[in-house]
């Protein structure tokens, strides 16, 4: 049952925790924390902690959302850049910082510089009851034993990160593919390092710093430029010759080996994402939003899945579950549009664009996951435009969300960044790519050699730079196979039965008159989850029937 949450009401954060909360009065209290007597702030923590720990967690991106690109020396981080999801966070504040991991955070121009601001609870409550309002800039909700909170403090856990990280975007599995409520306690056939049966890590044991770093806040990984691309964080245990299995044909363990240089780990590991039984949103069309119920009231439409499709504040979205990724190029540069890029009319507006190419060596093919969007801009001046969506009180018409003006929206939103609106307002398509890194498959499900090299497979080669000869022979060393073949019977129809042979290959029953042109038949796609697994596909003799059918491997 997939729970997705409205901007009216945005119990994420708050239910996400409040399901796993543990009654604080079972809860005893450890004898390392035994003499906090009163919790006030970070500032408790800081009697027995050395100042340090603030100190290096404000000075990381964290704490700033600031990041500055060694190489270009753009101005990055969640402050500053533009995304096709929640648009911008000036002038929405108060909203956006209840996932900062400070407290009162309301201007973007005004960053934190008080110490006794930092949250400590947010990220080492082990008690599994600390939680943030969703529109109080990062504050606890009332009513917590803060106190009892901080005796339990110990070591972040899947749990505490993915409080924020699994709600990216204003909702559960919004924004990551690979990244969602159900990470918290997955099973290793979604994520064989998280999975509780599998590896049981948490999210430090990949994203620590402390083998090139003295600053025990300061996590690796991150989705702008770096020196530290993601193929390191795997290659940090499993090296750059991973296979090496003895039960396997030793000259495919070369073959195997062979890739890594120019292919991650992760686009074999991770052959689908939102894997774990929720689905991901996929696109966001801002253009439709203000359509409100005949009284005036905010419109919410959802699918038989429970997934919001549209909503009044927010416009139209599209949701996906078991999605096969798209594939790029990443060498660990990125390029990201400002408030400063010139749109095109008519064409689509990458947000981020990742670095590298195949002739480029130190590019690795990552999967990826597409997010589509449509966004307000000014067309007067031809740029991207922020948005004010967040009322700042009950007498802020101007943001979105109370006013349902655009045009009062974007001036207001662009004030806030020092700009002026000029008008009027346009719409453009965009799209953004994140790196899938999580949801990792057990090695028995990891993609088979067929899955990128077989006709109409998952990996189209020409649109990663190859010519068009070399495409085409890269994607036919695997040729298309027909699985079972079957006549149709005019009076007991046509029934085709096979075994999944392959992870994660789809299958196409296709019919046919001669044998020669074959037609896809709509209700003949199956998605192979495991090797092994039974499938069936049956039509009756009555109503339109060919004389032929197959059922071939297509990996899409």
């Amino acid at each position: 049952m997939n729970f997705r949450s409205t901007p009216s009401f945005q119990p994420a954060l708050i239910a996400f925790v409040a399901v796993l909360a543990i009654p604080t009065g079972a809860l005893a209290v450890p004898e390392e924390h035994s003499e906090i007597t009163e919790y006030v702030n970070s500032s408790t923590c800081m009697d027995c902690h050395p100042n340090r720990h603030r100190t290096d967690l404000m000075a990381t991106s964290h704490w700033t959302w600031n990041h500055e690109d060694p190489a270009s020396g753009q101005v990055l981080g969640k402050k500053n850049v533009i995304n096709n999801f929640c648009v911008a966070v000036s002038s929405n504040e108060p909203r956006c910082t209840s996932c900062h991991i400070g407290v009162g955070w309301t201007d973007m121009d005004a960053p934190l510089t008080n110490p006794d601001q930092i949250d400590c609870l947010v990220c080492h409550d082990t008690t599994g009851t600390y939680k943030k309002e969703p529109k109080s800039a990062g504050a606890p909700v009332t009513g917590l034993d803060l106190t009892l909170i901080a005796q339990n403090a110990g070591k972040s856990t899947r749990q505490t990160c993915g409080a924020c990280h699994f709600y990216g975007g204003g909702g559960d599995a919004v924004k990551h593919g690979d990244l969602d409520s159900t990470m918290t306690n997955p099973i290793r056939e979604v994520d064989v390092h998280m999975g509780t049966d599998g590896g049981n890590m948490t999210c430090a044991n990949c994203h620590s710093n402390t083998a090139t770093s003295t600053n025990k806040h300061d996590f690796i990984g991150t989705r702008y430029p770096t020196t530290s691309p993601d193929h390191e964080l795997c290659q940090k245990c499993h090296t750059a010759s991973p296979h090496d299995n003895p039960a396997t044909n030793a000259q495919l363990n070369t073959r195997l080996n062979g890739h890594t240089d120019r292919v991650s780990c992760q686009a074999c590991h991770i052959p689908a994402f939102a894997r774990g039984g929720e689905t991901t949103k996929e696109s966001w069309d801002w253009s439709t939003a203000g359509d409100r119920n005949p009284d005036g009231s905010q419109k919410i439409i959802s699918d038989a899945d429970g997934n919001v499709v549209y909503d009044s504040m927010k416009g139209n979205f599209s949701w996906k579950d078991k999605v096969v990724p798209e594939y790029r190029w990443f060498n660990g540069t990125v390029d990201y549009v400002t408030l400063d890029t010139v749109i095109t009319p008519g064409e689509v507006l990458t947000i981020n664009q990742f670095g590298g190419d195949k002739d480029d060596s130190t590019a690795r093919l990552f999967p990826v996951k597409r997010f589509t969007g449509r966004q307000p801009y000014d067309a007067g001046t031809g740029k991207l435009a922020v948005p004010h969506l967040f009322p700042s009180g009950p007498t802020d018409t101007d943001a979105y969300w109370k006013g349902y003006n655009w045009e009062n929206a974007l001036t207001s939103g662009q004030a806030s960044v020092g700009r002026t609106y000029v008008g009027p307002r346009g719409v453009v398509d965009t799209e953004m790519f994140w790196i899938q890194n999580h949801m990792v498959a057990p090695k028995e499900k990891a993609l088979a050699c067929a899955d990128c090299h077989s006709p109409g497979s998952r990996v189209n080669f020409a649109t990663l730079g190859y010519p068009a000869e070399q495409a085409a022979a890269l994607q036919s060393f695997f040729p298309i196979e027909a699985i079972a073949l079957e006549s149709a019977h005019p009076t007991t129809g046509v029934t085709l039965s096979w075994n999944s042979m392959v992870n994660y290959f789809r299958y196409q029953v296709q019919s046919s008159d001669d044998l020669k042109t074959w037609k896809n038949e709509p209700d003949g796609k199956f998605i192979s989850e495991s090797v092994g697994q039974p499938f069936v596909f049956s039509k009756p003799g009555s109503g339109e029937l060919h004389k032929f059918y197959r059922v071939v491997r297509t990996t899409q």
